[in-house]
């Protein structure tokens, strides 16, 4: 199968790596948080806050709260506007993620 990449002979100058829920991922430099989680097959990464149902990126361009992650302990990221930088902890996100900060 050709990829994008393979069509362009683009290669990120960079790669590194982030944690997600306590497993390493890796980073191609310029990615978001949400195409990190996308390229390691992860859809979904925090549940709605009324009935718990499975979200991820819905629209991609920071519009919705579907892709809400928890960065470095900061809650309310917006997974697909937020850049992956090296070391970044990522977690996924429950309820209004503010539980651990005691709000």
């Amino acid at each position: 199968m050709t990829t994008p990449r393979d069509l362009v002979g683009g290669a990120p100058h960079r790669t590194y790596t982030l944690t997600f829920d306590d497993r390493e991922l890796p980073v191609a430099e310029g990615q978001s948080i949400a195409a990190v989680l996308w390229s390691a097959g992860i859809v979904s990464w925090r549940a709605s806050r009324t009935t718990g149902a499975p979200r991820g990126a819905f629209c991609g361009i920071g519009q919705c709260f579907d892709c809400l992650v928890t960065v470095n302990g900061r809650p309310n990221k917006r997974a697909c506007l937020v850049p992956a930088r090296p070391g970044d902890t990522v977690t996924t996100q429950e309820g209004t993620g503010r539980a651990a900060l005691g709000c």
